[in-house]
């Protein structure tokens, strides 16, 4: 996390200094005047608070302000967008006696840059979420760990809500890492398929899955939560468009009930890693590409007959499947290839 420090007194100024050597990655915005005292490394401005943070937000993901809270809040009001694109901002007052989480407190990761300061200042954190002062884990904070995609973030305050009052919350976890992470605190009860939870009684539902779910079953009471566990082997023509790629890719996730969502990279072969369709495709939706040699390729034991074509042109058996095979560490495949206009395409999902 990238950190704008910003102090507008003198002790602000020395806290400000103290923190930026502490925290790391982080920059220093001071009053002009107390430059002297924030040491060379600081960054001054002139005085205009609201225009610098208007400046710095989309800049970095935490801003620690060394002043009093009803100043930020009035400068960060006009700035806010959501909960799933705020950053991280803590206070903290210019005695160095307490690091506030004021906004983002868990996606943004404001809770935990408030204990890093507090830590540095020898301050105490002020953390408010309801989740945390009940020493109770949250599902947003469930996901960011694991690195897993929200399908609804505005559902996370009712399941978190159905926590903190002891309801019991249905959870169908394809992944097995729900248990551990909530290790017996709150009253989740864990089913192997989605119609016995919808099933059980329970008044909140979790699901775990890189599946879509049929409208039917929707509730305003479930959270879907999407592992990034699903991996794309592409091979393709030199010269196929991004589009055409994206369409093949949609149409088969539609017709075996998958969520792109849960795609966490694309495999293919080293003579790809120019293809500027491929490329466009990749950064369209953000996802890290894997470039495999053909004796790496050739080294994978999959299911369909080698590719004549791809044995002439860069010696390799085959593409898509020993591509999504090697990215997903050995996965098994979902969707054996297929080929469709210029595109091969073959989906794993990752142990």
């Amino acid at each position: 996390m990238k950190v704008a420090i910003i102090a507008i007194t003198r002790n602000g100024a020395l806290l400000g200094a103290r923190l930026r050597e502490g925290l790391g990655n982080s920059d220093l915005y001071v009053l002009q005047k107390y430059r002297g005292q924030a040491g060379k490394e600081s960054i001054s401005f002139a005085g205009n608070l609201r225009e610098l943070l208007k400046q710095l937000w989309p800049e970095y993901q935490g801003f620690v302000c060394i002043m009093a809270t009803g100043i930020v809040v009035r400068l960060i009001a006009p700035l806010l967008d959501s909960k799933e694109r705020d950053p991280a901002v803590v206070v903290m007052d210019d005695a160095g006696k307490f690091a506030i989480s004021l906004l983002s407190g868990h996606i943004g990761g404001a809770n935990e840059l408030a204990c890093r300061c507090a830590f540095v200042a020898g301050a105490r954190e002020v953390i408010t979420t309801a989740t945390d002062v009940n020493c109770l884990p949250s599902f947003d904070m469930l996901a960011k760990e694991h690195g897993w995609e929200i399908e609804d973030l505005a559902r996370i305050k009712t399941l978190n809500a159905l926590l903190i009052d002891d309801e019991e919350i249905a959870a169908v976890d394809s992944t097995g890492l729900v248990r551990p992470y909530f290790h017996g605190r709150g009253r989740l009860a864990f089913h192997d398929t989605f119609v016995e939870a919808l099933h059980s009684g329970a008044k909140g539902f979790v699901f775990v899955t890189n599946r879509f779910l049929p409208p039917q079953i929707q509730s305003d009471k479930l959270l879907v939560l999407r592992p990034k566990n699903l991996v794309l082997g592409i091979g393709c023509n030199s010269g196929t468009p991004a589009d055409e790629i994206e369409g093949v890719v949609l149409a088969q996730f539609k017709r075996l009930f998958l969520s792109i969502k849960s795609i966490t990279c694309i495999g293919s072969a080293e003579a790809k890693r120019e293809e500027a369709g491929l490329l466009d495709f990749a950064r369209c939706y953000g996802l890290p590409l894997h470039f495999y040699e053909s004796r790496e390729l050739n080294s994978v034991e999959v299911p369909s007959p080698p590719s004549l074509h791809a044995v002439e042109a860069i010696g390799a058996k085959g593409v898509a499947e020993p591509a999504a095979i090697l990215a997903a560490n050995g996965g098994r495949l979902l969707l054996r290839k297929i080929k469709s206009g210029n595109v091969t395409l073959a989906i794993a999902e990752t142990v």
